[in-house]
């Protein structure tokens, strides 16, 4: 068996949440031969090509990189194949497929932004949040078949507190992870780590599908709190939306009271100086940060000097 720093280590990541973990295991001494991340892309008004975050710190740490269109590419596979990988791993990266996470004799291990089996698939983050949850983690584990099932290797808990929202508990997460995916791969190349299937239990699981724009609308029929947590939950991104005379305003901070309200749900008052606040079911939802569609981010004393209701 190869020791920590002589294991030939492939790393697929795009986002700064990968960028992390990839700066962990170079510090930690391991041999990491190639970098896989995503093609550059257009982006912003003028569409010019943008680095990810991970393709930035390749480069500036000269690491070899690779950047495939297709990850089932015969060109792709040949250079994979000819690098002789002992273990890849992969953190926010798209989907992969067999013929590529099953490639090394030691697999592939990603790290995933939650308590498996809790909290399956593209936003863990937020959906813990949006859900009211204290406590979330990490998991280390290695690649199967359906996506985040596979054998847990290591995990670590990480709480959440009433003031994080989904920016600060991805910072705490990522590097958390970071962390754990060193001690992963030393348990890995010492041989101590014992694998876990993911149970089969009899509580029920929470899920983190994909965000889309129609799952970042407030629905002022809810009671206040889990108002206050969907905000959390999208902030700062994608961001929770709401109208207001009409225009679409994104809210990034809240507060909220559980109080009886003389306004139905969903209609909003203001001192036009302090505070605006929502009526929910069963109290009212203080908006403390916004933003109107094509204008600045604003505090709320702020945003109420030109506001006109």
């Amino acid at each position: 068996m190869k020791s920590f720093q002589e294991l030939r280590i492939i790393f697929f990541g795009t986002p700064d949440f990968a960028v992390a973990s990839l700066d962990a295991i170079i510090k930690a001494g391991a041999n990491v031969i190639a970098v896989v991340t995503a093609p550059d892309k257009p982006a912003g008004r003028g569409r010019q090509l943008q680095e990810s975050a991970v393709k930035q710190y390749a480069v500036s740490a000269g690491l070899p990189l690779l950047q495939p269109e297709k990850m089932k590419s015969p060109d792709f596979l040949s250079q994979l194949a000819d690098l002789a990988p002992d273990l890849q791993i992969v953190v926010a990266f798209r989907m992969m497929p067999e013929v590529v996470w099953n490639m090394p004799p030691l697999g592939t291990i990603n790290v995933h932004a939650s308590l498996l089996p809790q909290y399956r698939g593209a936003a863990p983050i937020n959906h813990a949040i949006i859900n009211g949850e204290t406590i979330t983690g990490v998991t280390t584990f290695r690649l199967k078949h359906e996506i985040d099932t596979g054998d847990i290797l290591l995990q670590q808990q990480v709480e959440i507190l009433p003031t994080d929202n989904a920016g600060t508990l991805h910072d705490k997460l990522m590097h958390a992870g970071a962390s754990l995916l060193v001690s992963t791969v030393q348990g890995i190349a010492a041989n101590t780590l014992r694998e876990i299937p993911q149970a089969n239990t009899d509580l029920p699981l929470s899920h983190a599908p994909k965000i889309f724009k129609e799952n970042t609308v407030i629905n002022w029929q809810l009671p206040a709190q889990h108002i206050h947590n969907l905000v959390r939950g999208l902030s700062p991104y994608p961001s929770a939306i709401t109208t207001i005379h009409q225009k679409n305003f994104k809210i990034y901070a809240t507060t909220f009271t559980p109080e009886p309200t003389n306004l139905p749900p969903g209609n909003f008052h203001t001192d036009h100086a302090t505070f605006l606040r929502f009526a929910a079911t069963d109290g009212w939802v203080y908006v403390t940060e916004l933003q109107q569609e094509g204008k600045k981010r604003m505090g709320i004393t702020e945003f109420l000097r030109g506001f006109r209701s």
